[in-house]
Parts: C-alpha cells; structure tokens; sequence
C-alpha cells in the first residue's frame, strides 16, 4: 500500500540525505509527468552505467555513474541519494535494484528493513518480532520507487503480508528486482520469500501495477528454483536466471521469464569467501555480459565480478579496484545493480549533482 502518513516529511524532506543533511537533490512526489521525448530506448540510445548500492552504515542507497562501465563515481560528494529513514517502514532500505521498462522509466525496488533498528532507537526489539518464530530480520515491506529522471519519484512502501494474506504469515520478504514481461505487457517484480525462521526460502513473482506502487497479483513461486536473491536477463531468447544457494552464486536458464528453469550444479563466481546479490549488466557495444556479486564474506566487503559472452564460461575480472572494475570515490559497496543511462542523461546526473567526471 502507498505510505500516506509520511508523505509530507517526504516532500519537505525529500532532498535531504546521508551524513550532515548533505543536499541530494532527490524529489519526492505522489505523482510525475512523463517527459514528452520520452520513448522506448535501445541499447544505441545508451552511452553510460548507473549503478545503485547501500551500505551497512547508513541503510540507504547510493548511485554512482559511469561511462565506460569500468570505472565508476560516486554522485553526491559520497553521501546517500535516498535516504532509508525517510522511505522505509523499519527507517531502513537495503537490496537496491533498478531497470529501465520499455517506457524509459527508471524502475527501484529495495528492501524495506534496518538491522540495526534497535541501535538506532527506532524499536526497543532486535528484530520487529521473535527471532525464534521468524528468524533474521523478519521483514515484509518492499520499496517501490519510479522516476524519469532520477531526480523526481513515486514512492511507496508496500506490505506483502497485508496485501495478500492468503499468503499466510511470511517470517520475511526482501531483495526484489524488476524487469520487463514483453508477453505479458508488465512489469514484473520477482523477490525472496521465507516461510519460518530459518532457510526455507524461495524466489516469488508477482505483476506491479503501471504506476510502480504497488504488486496486483498474488505472488507465486518461480518454479523449480530454491534459492534467494535472484536476478533474471533475457539474451537470444533465454531467460537467464542467476541466484544465491548456500552463498554461492548459481546459474539457470529457461525459455519462460517465471520458471521451467533448469540449474547448473556448479557454483558460478571464483570466489571462495561467501557470495551473493548477483546482478547481470552488458558491457554496451559488445557481446559480453559482466556478473557482479556481492562478495559479504571478505573483510572488508567488497563487489566482485565475471564476465561471460555465453553464460556457460565465466571470466574472473577481480573485485572492484583489485582488478579492471574501479571506484574513484567510494568503497565498501553493497548488493547492488547496473543499469544504462543515455549520454544526455549521463550529463544531466553529473551536472545535478556536480560530479567531477570526465564525458566524451
């Protein structure tokens, strides 16, 4: 459901975000005008990266641009874009995934869950209700978010539970991402649900409504998967599904966007420290595809990636500045995604946000 009660802190507050009240730039309304140049955009109207992140520190979400897509920048002067006490339930956001629908709108889609809730003073409860009953974390809400230009959103902050409780009594819900259903004509947003409080967890479906507010059918189980984070992209026909078994990251393929997916055995990322939040983006020009995960198990943290031109072999590339991938002012990402960006856009993001980055 929409949030209603802290609309107006949103507006008022909306372009506040990260450490100091540092300007974002961000805009939040119940409503937004599709730019009337907007159309369908094909892979030669792209010329950049957009990648969105969160960290541990501040449950909120980033950006970062880029237009090789090697060497990305942090917007903001490194502070977050969206800032998870002001979008999320719990005050937290976590899991940020974005895609570009058919309509040239940016789709965002974020867990709705802080982890140090307690800590922060927002509940007097480690976890929202008993960890012996619903396990780690124990949350239910998604964060839905639409813009045109990323300055601009809708937002809304849905509970799967109240929203469909024939679903029963779901311990958590979290990690969704967005992609486009050309048969169906919809957005489809696919996340993890857990029954219970330990592993019992599988990958979930569900259509979202034209305004991005809200899930309008009942989500079912992707068939023949059991796993968690899952991150789906269509290539030659073949929907390709990576997601997370035992934090390591795994690899399927079916001929259908929500399941008849068939799962190689072996794990996919060369990493031996546990893995997850696999996201797919091509390195644009080219038929190369570059898998990037979450490696959580390192100390520190960081982003690794592989790359692929046929989803069968992968390429170990290293992890973000031990390797080709770079960040020039930031590190420590977490669970994020990969989407493109037109080079008028690349500029209107750098020029926002007063990002010191060199454009062709």
């Amino acid at each position: 459901m929409p949030v209603t009660w802290w609309r107006v802190a949103l507006v008022a507050l909306g372009a506040l975000a990260g450490a100091g009240g540092q300007p974002a730039g961000v805009v939040i309304s119940s409503t937004i005008e599709k730019p009337k140049h907007m159309r369908k955009l094909r892979e030669k109207d792209f010329a950049g990266y957009l990648l969105v992140y969160f960290k541990d520190e501040t449950q909120s979400a980033y950006f970062a641009i880029s237009q090789d897509g090697y060497s990305f920048t942090d917007v903001n002067g490194g502070a977050p874009v969206l800032d998870g006490k002001l979008l999320a339930e719990q005050k937290g956001v976590r899991d940020p995934h974005i895609a570009r629908g058919p309509d040239g709108a940016f789709y965002l889609a974020m867990t709705d869950l802080h982890i140090f809730g307690k800590r922060a003073g927002f509940r007097e409860t480690q976890w929202e209700r008993p960890i012996e009953q619903y396990g780690w974390g124990n949350n239910r809400a998604l964060v839905l978010m639409k813009s045109w230009d990323l300055i601009h959103w809708t937002h809304s902050d849905f509970r799967v539970d109240k929203a469909f409780p024939e679903l029963g009594d779901i311990s958590a819900s979290w990690a969704p991402e967005t992609i486009y259903d050309a048969r169906a004509k919809r957005m489809l947003v696919y996340f993890t649900i857990r029954y219970g409080p330990k592993d019992d967890c599988k990958l979930y479906y569900s259509y979202a409504d034209r305004d991005f507010t809200r899930l309008v059918t009942k989500p079912a189980p992707i068939e023949d998967i059991r796993g968690i984070d899952g991150d789906i992209i269509e290539v030659g026909g073949k929907f390709h599904l990576h997601f997370v078994d035992g934090a390591k990251i795994r690899h399927a393929v079916s001929d259908r966007i929500h399941g008849g997916y068939t799962a190689v055995a072996r794990r996919i990322d060369p990493e031996t420290a546990p893995t997850e939040a696999p996201n797919v983006f091509k390195r644009l020009g080219t038929g190369t595809y570059v898998l990037m995960y979450d490696v959580y198990g390192a100390r520190p943290n960081n982003m690794g990636f592989s790359e692929t031109d046929d989803f069968v072999s992968y390429k170990n590339i290293g992890r973000f500045n031990d390797g080709v991938m770079k960040t020039t002012s930031f590190n420590r990402p977490k669970h994020g995604a990969v989407t493109y960006l037109t080079l008028g856009e690349l500029k209107a993001v750098a020029a926002h946000w007063k990002v010191n980055i060199k454009l062709d």
